[in-house]
């Protein structure tokens, strides 16, 4: 069965069509600048040259119908006909409470996924106007959700709540969702399978480590807690996130600067993290990296800075699933910079984790870089996020 994977942001269409036989991706995309001048469609069938054509995209469902096109193209498409799509995977960031597991698309669903437009505004309806764009053009297709927020379900209640008056709680849902479940789930699951071992009786600390940034604790197969909270601005310093702050430094600022709750929100979200502590040298993992290499002290410091937080994270839950037997890097800035992984690990020795630095810089898919005698497994696995969600939508269907 071929299944169409669609990530949908608010500008922005990415897509794969992935046969869920040989689980290998056929055909790739992305739509940018969706009702913006300039938009363009990037579409790469696999073994061929990669396309791209400007043309006017004024919303998602243009954009879904030139996805489809490219497709079934005479000359580059992959498959004869949208008959040969046996259904649509879509990503969807938030389920809130509603959705502990990916689900069949139906008006419940959707009412239900709207109901969450609050807790994700920039995300959840963009992935709306994408599944209704694909219901319209493809009326008779199976579709299936798979939320960034469901693998993290499963955290006991005193991992998910705030200290905050329990009404907000009981009046709004505040308390911590947890995001990039998709990836979580699929490298926790591929550790345990590339090590042979028995899912449900390792504990796994996952860190997605890229310019969105999470860590998550894994315990006989079920996340147990989750460094994201209720938006993504939570936990680890990120690209341009600054992760886990005082609260009153909002206040601080905006009395300050004099700056609204907005102005403040933009900076933290967009201003802050790597960039703004590199004093806006980059939130680009690998000019940090040279800035340290080449002796700047901006750099130096931001590296430092971030490492320290990851490790702080592994330490925080290996006490709170009592040990650690495998720790995982996945993500772009988790697979690909050797020196972040060197640097997060010395601070680990009390685990007993010793990196074969050899395994490390090497470019390889799913490698263990820990030594034989490193008593926690330190693994490097490329995450896929588009596979994880084709197979729980072959799953459902």
């Amino acid at each position: 069965m071929n299944i169409l994977v669609i990530n949908c942001g608010s500008s922005s269409l990415k897509f794969q069509l992935i046969d869920s036989d040989t689980e290998k991706c056929i055909a790739k995309g992305l739509c940018e600048r969706i009702g913006i001048d300039g938009s363009m469609i990037t579409y790469a069938p696999e073994g061929g040259e990669k396309e791209v054509t400007t043309t006017p995209m004024p919303d998602h469902t243009e954009a879904i119908r030139l996805v489809l096109e490219a497709l079934t193209n005479e000359k580059t498409g992959v498959v004869k006909s949208l008959d040969e799509i046996g259904a649509v995977g879509h990503r969807v960031v938030h389920g809130g409470e509603n959705f502990a597991a990916s689900t069949v698309i139906n008006d419940e669903v959707m009412k239900a996924i709207e109901e969450c437009n609050d807790l994700a505004p920039l995300h959840n309806p963009a992935n709306l106007i994408g599944i209704n764009a694909c219901k319209e053009l493809m009326p008779n297709t199976p579709m299936v959700a798979v939320f960034d927020t469901a693998f993290h379900q499963t955290m006991p209640e005193e991992a998910y709540m705030y200290g905050l008056p329990y009404e907000y709680y009981q009046k709004y849902k505040i308390r911590r969702y947890g995001f990039h479940g998709t990836s979580h789930s699929f490298v926790s699951k591929k550790a345990a399978e590339d090590l042979g071992k028995n899912y449900e009786d390792l504990k796994i600390i996952v860190c997605h480590l890229g310019n969105g940034a999470s860590i998550s604790a894994v315990k006989n197969g079920k996340c147990v807690d989750t460094s994201m909270g209720l938006t993504p601005l939570e936990g680890l310093i990120m690209g341009t996130r600054s992760g886990d702050i005082d609260p009153a430094i909002i206040e601080f600022i905006a009395h300050k600067e004099g700056k609204n709750i907005d102005e403040i929100m933009t900076i933290l979200n967009k201003k802050s993290g790597v960039l703004g502590l590199s004093d806006n040298l980059s939130s680009d993992f690998r000019d940090l990296e040279a800035g340290h290499n080449e002796g700047n002290a901006n750099a130096t410091r931001t590296l430092k800075t971030y490492c320290y937080r990851v490790a702080k994270y592994i330490g925080s839950y290996v006490a709170a699933m009592n040990g650690v037997d495998v720790i995982c890097f996945t993500a772009g800035v988790g697979e690909n910079a050797a020196l972040v992984r060197t640097m997060v690990c010395e601070y680990l020795g009390y685990l007993g984790v010793a990196i074969d630095q050899e395994a490390n810089h090497k470019r390889s898919e799913d490698i263990v870089i820990s030594t034989p005698d490193s008593k926690t497994t330190v693994m490097v696995i490329p995450t896929n996020e588009e596979l994880a969600i084709a197979r729980e939508t072959v799953r459902l269907v």
